[in-house]
């Protein structure tokens, strides 16, 4: 004889929630066609350790695609309605089977149904509105940093382009015209780089902030300061090496960042990005204390950017003695820059090589 479990039921406008009472539920088979459900599992119910099976002729066609879980304690089973109403019974026989009861846990009379299924609209909308923002500001983000790399990599790469031609057309004499032919161009650069202190302070991008500015000042001070402020620093080499230096690391660097705002990867430039670094960094470093440097002569004979003191100690501070500790400070933060790159590299391609395995 067949064993039948007990089985609990509510309803929503659009669902009906049935709760099988088998312990440890095994080899369950659900059926349904049209309106006929049909369930067969082997588990512990009111009779022990047996097969449970029962049919249930529901008052309306429901769609065939059934959901369950099974727990410990019971199995729940989702059948959806194939049109949205309430029911005003569960099945086509108006004296409900023996092993059938309300499952007042999940109980609800239709007025309140209808008020839980708006109150869940709602809630889906304000998700979806809020999703809908974000992705908006996402897309607004993306954009602006998609065209300020572009931007700047642009800038770059024509003075990266423009300082290699010139030196293998005029040689060594391109090397002492550097500043009138370039600089325009590494001034709107490096003054559009100050946007990168701003996206690292307001989180538009990953990095740190200390980082950054460390380089964006530290590359500021030498083209206003050292070199923009001093006409007899303009046909100097180190000019050259600075300039070119600085250009080749942002050839790799903006390109990437570029593509990793659209979620593409480009390996070899990857590869370049976090390597180039490794040796140009340092060389950039010694170029730029280099300039500095030559530069304290100057400052201390035009006595530009003097520091006035009191007549009773003198007439001024050169500015010279500045640049003795900015010279200290630029190693200094030649080692923090280093370390945190260093550490970039590291992590990104542990991170690729675990992906590997």
């Amino acid at each position: 004889m067949a064993l039948t479990p007990l089985v609990y039921w509510a309803q929503r406008h659009e669902e009906i929630y049935l709760r099988v009472e088998l312990t440890d539920a095994q080899n369950i088979d659900i059926h349904v066609h049209e309106n006929i459900l049909q369930f067969r599992a082997l588990g512990h119910g009111a009779k022990g350790q047996n097969e449970y099976n029962f049919n249930l002729e529901l008052l309306l066609p429901v769609k065939p695609e059934v959901s369950h879980k099974s727990t410990q304690r019971q199995v729940n089973i989702i059948v959806r309605k194939n049109q949205r109403g309430w029911w005003e019974r569960l099945t086509v026989q108006e004296r409900k089977p023996l092993f059938l009861a309300p499952d007042f846990d999940r109980w609800l009379e239709e007025s309140d149904a209808e008020m839980e299924f708006q109150q869940r609209e709602e809630k889906r909308s304000r998700i979806r509105a809020s999703r809908h923002r974000e992705e908006g500001f996402i897309s607004l983000k993306t954009g602006f940093l998609v065209v300020y790399n572009l931007v700047q990599f642009l800038g770059f790469s024509w003075i990266f382009v423009n300082m290699t031609v010139r030196l293998i057309i005029f040689g060594q004499d391109s090397l002492y015209d550097t500043f009138h032919t370039i600089s325009d161009v590494m001034f709107f650069c490096q003054i559009l780089a100050a946007v990168e202190v701003l996206n690292a302070a307001f989180g538009l991008v990953r990095t740190g902030v200390i980082p950054t500015v460390i380089q964006v000042v530290g590359r500021n001070f030498i083209l206003f300061i050292i070199f923009g402020s001093l006409e007899e620093m303009h046909h100097q080499p180190v000019v050259f090496f600075v300039f070119y230096l600085w250009s080749t690391i942002e050839i790799f660097r903006y390109p990437f960042y570029m593509l990793g705002c659209l979620n593409t990867e480009w390996k070899t430039l990857t590869w370049l990005r976090y390597t180039v670094w490794i040796p140009l960094y340092p060389l950039g470093v010694l170029a730029e204390a280099f300039a500095v440097i030559q530069s304290i002569p100057i400052f201390d004979k035009t006595k530009l950017f003097s520091i006035p003191v009191p007549k009773a100690i003198g007439t001024s501070v050169s500015f010279s003695y500045l640049l003795y500790v900015y010279l200290v400070l630029m190693f200094l933060g030649l080692f923090i820059n280093f370390r945190h790159l260093y550490k970039q590299r590291k992590r990104r391609f542990r991170t690729k090589k675990r992906k590997a395995n």
